[in-house]
C-alpha cells in the first residue's frame, strides 16, 4: 500500500482515519496499518480491522515490540508516530496543514485529496458556490451541472462571447492572465469543496446528536440514576459543551457563507486570498471539533442504534466510562479559531497605507 490507489475510498473521506501508507516510515509493516482516533479520542495504532474478527489496535509506546525496534534508542518512525498522534482530526484538509506544520512529507499529494466518489457527493452542498460563480460569469445559473470538473470545463472553452468578455474582466480583477482562470476555478473549487466537506460532516451527525442529548434528559430524570451527582454533573457538562459546540460551529458556516457571497461583490486578488487564508485557518479547528464529535457520537450510536436499545443504565455506564473521556479538549480546539472578518477589511487596510 504505497501509492494513493491504494487507499480505500472510506479512509481518505473519514475524519479519524490516517492511512500510514502515504507517509515515509522506515517500518514496512506499518504502511499496512492505520492511525486511528478511538472513542476515548486518543490516537491508537490499528494493525487490522476485518468484519467479523474486529480491530487489532495498538497503543504507540507498545509499536515498538509489534516491530522489533531497538530498546535503547529511539526509533526515527516512533518519532513521526508521536507527532502524527497529537494532530486533532485527520481529514485531508486538516493533514496538509498539520503536516506541512510538522514538516513530515507525503510520498503522494494525491493522497489528500477526497475521493472522487465522495467529491461527486458532496456537489449538492457545491450549489451555492458554483451558481455564484456561474452567475458572475454567465448571467445565469441555469446550467446543468454535476461536479465542479464541470465548472472547468465550462471555462476553459467558454462558448457565449458575454461569457468571454466576464472572464477578460474577471482575469484583470485577479490580475492573471486568461489562461490562468482555470488554475485560478481549481484553486476555487479546492477551498470550497473543504467547506462542503465539513458542511456535510456536521449534517450526518447532526440527528444522532439530537438522539444523544435527548437521552441525556432521560438519564437525567430517571428516579435511580438522579441519586448519582457525579453522573448528573456529568450529563450537564456533556449536555453544554455539545449544544455550544453545534452553536459555535454552525455560526461559523453563516460567517463563512456571507463572506463567500461578499467576495463576489466586488472580487479581487486580495479578497479571494483573504478568504482562502482564513477558511484554511479553520480546517484544523472545524476537523479536529468534527473528529472528536464523530467519533464520539458514531460509538454512541453503534452501541445504542435506537431508542430501544440498552436502558438508562446501560447508557450512564457508557457515558461515564466512554463518552466524557475527552470531551473537555473539544471546546479547546473550537474557542481557537479565528472568525471570517468582514472583507471590507481589505478596503479599511488601503485607505490607512500611506
Amino acid at each position: 500500500m504505497n501509492s494513493s490507489n491504494d487507499i480505500r475510498d472510506s479512509d481518505r473521506d473519514a475524519l479519524h482515519i490516517l492511512p500510514l501508507s502515504m507517509l515515509p516510515f522506515e517500518t514496512p509493516g506499518l504502511k499496512r496499518a492505520r492511525m486511528i482516533k478511538n472513542v476515548r479520542l486518543e490516537s491508537v495504532i490499528e494493525l487490522f480491522s476485518e468484519e467479523g474478527t474486529g480491530s487489532g489496535q495498538m497503543d504507540i509506546r507498545d509499536i515498538g515490540q509489534e516491530f522489533g525496534w531497538p530498546e535503547n534508542q529511539i526509533h526515527p518512525d516512533l518519532v513521526m508516530l508521536r507527532k502524527l498522534a497529537l494532530l486533532p482530526s485527520f481529514d485531508v484538509y486538516s493533514l496538509r496543514i498539520s503536516l506541512r506544520q510538522q514538516g513530515i512529507d507525503v510520498e503522494n499529494q494525491d493522497a489528500l485529496k477526497l475521493s472522487e466518489a465522495k467529491t461527486r457527493d458532496l456537489t449538492v452542498y457545491m450549489t451555492g458556490f458554483t451558481h455564484a460563480l456561474i452567475k458572475e460569469i454567465y448571467g445565469s445559473s441555469d446550467i446543468n451541472i454535476e461536479n465542479f470538473n464541470d465548472i472547468i470545463a465550462l471555462f476553459r472553452d467558454p462558448d457565449i462571447k458575454k461569457a468571454k468578455e466576464q472572464l477578460d474582466v474577471m482575469a484583470t480583477k485577479l490580475g492573471i492572465g486568461l489562461a490562468d482562470i482555470p488554475t485560478f476555478l481549481e484553486d476555487y473549487g479546492d477551498i470550497f469543496l473543504s467547506l462542503s466537506y465539513y458542511r456535510q460532516s456536521l449534517d450526518e451527525i447532526e440527528p444522532v446528536i439530537e438522539e444523544f442529548l435527548g437521552s441525556m434528559d432521560e438519564i437525567r430524570s430517571n428516579w435511580q440514576l438522579k441519586q448519582d451527582q457525579n453522573l448528573m454533573r456529568t450529563c450537564r457538562m456533556l449536555q453544554s459543551t455539545i449544544n455550544e459546540l453545534m452553536a459555535e460551529i454552525t455560526g461559523r458556516f453563516e460567517n463563512f457563507e456571507q463572506g463567500t457571497k461578499e467576495l463576489w461583490n466586488d472580487i479581487s486578488a486580495k479578497r479571494f486570498q483573504r478568504v482562502k487564508s482564513l477558511i484554511e485557518s479553520y480546517h484544523t479547528t472545524i476537523g479536529g471539533v468534527l473528529c472528536a464529535l464523530s467519533v464520539k457520537i458514531d460509538a454512541w450510536h453503534t452501541l445504542f442504534p435506537n431508542h430501544d436499545t440498552g436502558g438508562p443504565v446501560k447508557r450512564a455506564e457508557f457515558i461515564m466510562s466512554e463518552m466524557k473521556q475527552g470531551i473537555e479538549n473539544i471546546q479547546k480546539i473550537e474557542t481557537s479559531a479565528p472568525m471570517l472578518a468582514g472583507l471590507d477589511d481589505d478596503e479599511e487596510d488601503e485607505e490607512e497605507e500611506p
